[in-house]
């Protein structure tokens, strides 16, 4: 790694020229370890102060001091990334979007709104709902996370399926680069081929080409109807096979989640309120969802699901009746990430294939397991090839849990990228998948990366040592 200038208290006394005592965190230990982790295993790397901008002059004003001194610089949204973006890995500054929560508007003549970068994803969905509009993208976090930080990962959800992924959504971003200097990546204009597409380049960067201020992003009409079902299976292979059908057969679903057996036993001891009758047979299910404005319709392409369900020896098909009920089941699916992680140490990947593909993945993935002897809790958006695949380290040694499942993790990112697919849908690479990276880029493309990397951060202080291997980082 880089040597970075450590804080003096020269460097602490220009923050606090400029910043109130509320928008920083410098001596408070607790505090600053509560920086220094994200929801990433159980990484931990406290910063040496944490600042909290509100307004994109104070972030300029951040990052041209820090540029100036060689101090690095983590950027931060609500610590809710599973890839270690967030982790200040070279302590320094981390500077945290959280004050920066305002909806500045909603166009309803356009369907845009221009949101700051701390403002949790699902306020800004509740607030454009009760305009008649929606923002499709739904992660797992959508009550916590920040907006912010789905523009750094590139973040989806169950309903990406349908409607698309956060880049899918984005105009415009005010950007602050590392050296302080203000940029705007594109026009609120509907469409823009007026040169390179530097918004798309800034979604899914993590933070370590600038730091984003503004977001412009366009809405759709809201969908007032859905329907929700949840269909059993006594194979896992059989339940990833259906998935396929639906598209095949002309229905586009909005969601089709799958969660394997164990996923929803850990659900249901973590959250005992939680109570889905589920028969005894059933190994892993899928919940699927369609939406639109006329329920005749939905219920129709309901029964042509169930019908193709059959096909794929589906043992059982729930249809939710009631609101309450269509909630339970979405926080049922919500929540398998906090359950596993209440449950042991694991470690979660990101994989994705071509959705058909996603039966050979998940049987390859168990054979890998097999072979290590490690358990694995598998969910996520069956409907676009998106498996988050969690691997629990219960009985494992603390030597097999450092040396052999690593090549474990590469040996099920391998057969991504035999299957067409690659390592990561929509958590990012940011600290602990970077030494994978290789698997699905030959050097001149991490060197092509590094390149990008140094045009926009030439002396490296932004979020370093993150996406690209240090092998191939110009600047490391």
């Amino acid at each position: 790694m880089q040597n970075y200038t450590s804080l003096t208290q020269v460097h602490i006394a220009y923050f606090q020229s400029f910043l109130e005592p509320s928008q920083l965190i410098i001596e408070d230990k607790e505090l600053l370890q509560k920086y220094g982790k994200d929801e990433t295993e159980d990484l931990l790397y406290t910063p040496e102060i944490v600042l909290f901008p509100t307004t994109t002059q104070q972030v300029s004003t951040i990052l041209a001091y820090c540029y100036d001194q060689h101090i690095a610089v983590t950027p931060r949204g609500a610590g809710t990334g599973l890839s270690g973006g967030a982790l200040p890995v070279c302590s320094g500054v981390v500077v945290a979007m959280a004050k920066m929560n305002k909806i500045l508007e909603i166009d309803t003549n356009n369907l845009q709104v221009i949101v700051e970068p701390g403002v949790i994803t699902q306020v800004l969905q509740d607030a454009v709902i009760e305009k008649g509009l929606f923002y499709p993208p739904d992660p797992a976090s959508k009550g916590s996370c920040f907006i912010g930080g789905n523009i750094a990962h590139g973040s989806g959800g169950p309903r990406a399926l349908k409607y698309g992924v956060t880049k899918d959504y984005v105009l415009n971003l005010e950007v602050v680069l590392a050296n302080g200097s203000i940029i705007h990546t594109g026009a609120r204009t509907l469409k823009n081929s007026t040169g390179y597409n530097l918004t798309q380049l800034m979604v899914g960067s993590e933070g370590t080409l600038g730091i984003v201020t503004k977001i412009y992003l366009k809405l759709i009409p809201y969908p007032t109807q859905r329907v929700l079902l949840l269909a059993s299976f006594d194979s896992l292979y059989k339940a990833c096979e259906a998935v396929s059908s639906f598209f095949i057969a002309g229905i586009v679903p909005s969601a089709v989640e799958f969660m394997e057996r164990n996923a929803v036993d850990w659900v249901v001891k973590y959250i005992p309120e939680i109570t889905v009758s589920l028969p005894e047979s059933a190994v892993a299910f899928l919940l699927i969802e369609v939406d639109g404005n006329e329920l005749d319709t939905l219920y129709k392409q309901a029964e042509q699901i169930n019908t193709i369900l059959e096909q794929y020896e589906c043992i059982d098909v729930l249809l939710a009746d009631t609101e309450a009920q269509k909630e339970q089941l979405w926080k049922l699916r919500r929540t398998i990430g906090e359950a596993v992680k209440a449950n042991s140490v694991y470690k979660e990947e990101d994989s994705v294939v071509m959705r058909a593909s996603l039966p050979q993945l998940i049987t390859g993935v168990k054979s890998i397991g097999d072979k290590y002897k490690f358990e694995s809790v598998c969910y996520g958006h069956a409907g676009d090839g998106n498996l988050h695949i969690n691997i629990i380290k219960g009985n494992l040694t603390q030597q097999q849990w450092n040396e052999e499942i690593p090549q474990a993790i590469r040996e099920i990112f391998e057969l991504c990228k035999q299957l067409g697919g690659t390592i990561s849908g929509e958590h990012g690479i940011g600290w602990v998948q970077k030494e994978y990276m290789d698997i699905i880029f030959p050097a001149h493309h991490l060197q092509l990366l590094s390149a990008v990397k140094n045009a926009f951060d030439p002396t490296n202080i932004l979020n370093p040592n993150k996406i690209v291997p240090a092998a191939f980082s110009i600047n490391s």
